[in-house]
């Protein structure tokens, strides 16, 4: 069942078939735990005797994390188009991909999980995802996830090349502070792990809620160097007139799947946002 390659199946490319088996079975930036949990057995006895499972997640997130862990059929059904993911509708045919997975991938703060838990059946396992960019985080996660699929040297490995990437990522980042000194941030609280990965400090966070008036004054009060904005969840200018340069900050991997890609792209941000001021 495994293939050779990583296999991303946006929306519009699920054929017709994907839709008649839906009707043949009758078949959602943050849940069933018991369903979801890395301990089952039997799962991991299932993947363990296959070169790699059948993964379906949601978004390019989760799947980057499935690949990161060394899952190399995954198919991702939010389209890398949707700007904010949880406000995807799935169509019939999305909820088709979901009934040949092995493990279906999926966040909670996504309103469309349960229709996906529906169409797995018993057969899939459901895996809630921890998504979350923290240098700590992410490592726990493919630790688990590689576990969970019988992977657990891809993602080894995987966890080996990210740690190199990220020293060197840390080094320039270090090496571009203002005047040699770490500069101050405030930060969304799901781009927080930008400002550790550029040894920001953080003075504050703000959101997912929206800024009230006396929080914008808070934060401007503690005069940061940066605003770490979500670009997922933008609502402007954060801190307008404060001087503070504003850094849009990515969350989702493109369509290769690649999570270092992540850190890379927003590390190039960071370090041209740090020079121009």
């Amino acid at each position: 069942m495994a293939r050779t390659s990583v296999r991303i199946t946006p929306l519009l490319a699920l054929s017709f078939s994907a839709a008649l088996l839906l009707t043949a079975t009758g078949c959602g930036g943050d849940s069933d735990t018991s369903a979801s949990s890395a301990t089952s057995s039997g799962a991991e006895g299932d993947a363990a005797g296959k070169d790699s499972p059948v993964v379906v997640a949601t978004t390019s997130w989760e799947g980057a994390f499935a690949k990161a862990a060394g899952a190399e059929d995954v198919t991702v059904i939010v389209p890398e188009s949707v700007q904010h993911a949880p406000d995807y509708d799935p169509k019939p045919s999305d909820l088709a991909a979901v009934a040949d997975a092995d493990f279906v991938l999926y966040a909670p703060f996504e309103p469309y999980a349960e229709k996906f838990k529906e169409a797995a059946g018993g057969d899939a396992e459901l895996v809630e995802v921890n998504l979350d960019n923290d240098a700590e985080k992410a490592r726990a996660e493919v630790t688990r996830l590689g576990k969970m699929f019988g992977t657990e040297s891809a993602a080894a490995e995987w966890i080996t090349a990210f740690d190199t990437e990220y020293g060197k990522l840390q080094k320039d980042l270090k090496s571009a502070w203002p005047d040699g000194k770490a500069p101050t941030a405030v930060a969304q609280v799901f781009a927080a792990w930008s400002a550790k990965l550029a040894g920001a400090e953080v003075v504050g966070t703000y959101g997912p809620e929206a800024v009230t008036a006396k929080q914008l004054s808070d934060l401007s009060e503690k005069k940061p160097q940066l605003v770490l904005d979500n670009v997922h969840m933008s609502t402007g200018t954060v801190l307008p007139d404060s001087g503070a340069r504003q850094v849009g900050i990515v969350n989702y991997p493109d369509r290769e799947l690649d999570l270092l890609t992540v850190y890379k792209n927003a590390a190039t941000t960071l370090e041209k946002a740090m020079n121009a001021s």
